[in-house]
């Protein structure tokens, strides 16, 4: 499996970086820098992510942007005290740049509605506790929970929400402890494609990331710069390279450093 997706990639991508003046590292978070707990609120990073993301900011030459399906203030609160930072949260809902500016996209009224009449399923189901209510979506969280009663929900919420999915042109999402009912746009491959946008043909920029719907960012960035996946086991993806976490992706931030110390 160590040739799936070969790590000369990487190799090349990093030589290429030391010589660029300008970068952008785009990073999901659960997953990706963090790993996966039972209580959401404790997922903190792995030990020295922290100061090698503010190291690489502090460079000058890297852009660093955080892109993840959670909430800009619980990524503002699990990388504290990391500030100046661009996060894309609520896959691409949300975004706040370094300087604290911010902005939400507006949903259609149809769209609110579903995603209301959705949570109010979930509530007459009993699954109040797991629910995650946040921009342009609904989520249910079942990490931790015995697997008799996963597969419980797993056979459960389709039934419920893929019906609002169809009418109000939703999107029914399963991730790595969870489902979740979100608006179809925007998504993580958007956000991936305006930092493209807003950056110089010349920029280097790589997007890590781990879940299913990391994969709308690594088609996004498919000819433009590095796409990997960072998982301990692989999966079929559209990324170009593989990391295992944290060991392996600890070592590619440092080498990052590296190249835009130089």
């Amino acid at each position: 499996m160590e040739d799936v997706l070969p790590k000369g990639v990487v190799a090349d991508f990093l030589r290429q970086l030391s010589r660029t003046p300008r970068s952008a590292l785009l990073l999901d978070y659960d997953g990706t820098l963090a790993p996966f707990q039972t209580e959401r609120n404790r997922a903190f990073p792995y030990s020295g992510i922290i100061p090698l993301l503010e190291n690489i900011i502090r460079s000058g030459r890297t852009r660093v942007v955080i892109i993840s399906g959670r909430p800009v203030r619980e990524i503002q609160t699990l990388l504290d005290p990391l500030t100046n930072l661009e996060i894309w949260g609520a896959h691409g809902m949300e975004h706040v740049l370094a300087d604290g500016t911010y902005r939400q996209a507006t949903i259609d009224s149809d769209i609110a509605a579903a995603l209301e009449d959705a949570r109010k399923w979930a509530v007459a189901m009993e699954l109040a506790s797991l629910l995650e209510i946040k921009p342009g979506g609904v989520a249910i969280h079942w990490r931790g929970m015995p697997q008799s009663e996963i597969e419980r929900i797993q056979a459960l919420a389709p039934k419920g929400w893929t019906s609002l999915a169809k009418k109000a042109h939703l999107r029914f999402l399963n991730f790595d402890g969870g489902v979740e009912l979100r608006a179809v746009r925007p998504n993580k491959g958007d956000a991936v494609t305006a930092v493209l946008n807003d950056s110089d043909r010349n920029t280097q920029v790589a997007f890590l990331g781990d879940d299913l719907t990391d994969e709308d960012g690594f088609v996004a960035l498919e000819g433009h710069g590095l796409s990997v996946l960072v998982r301990e086991e692989y999966r079929n993806t559209k990324a170009n390279a593989w990391l295992r976490p944290p060991h392996e992706l600890i070592a590619f931030l440092k080498q990052w450093l590296d190249s835009v110390s130089a």
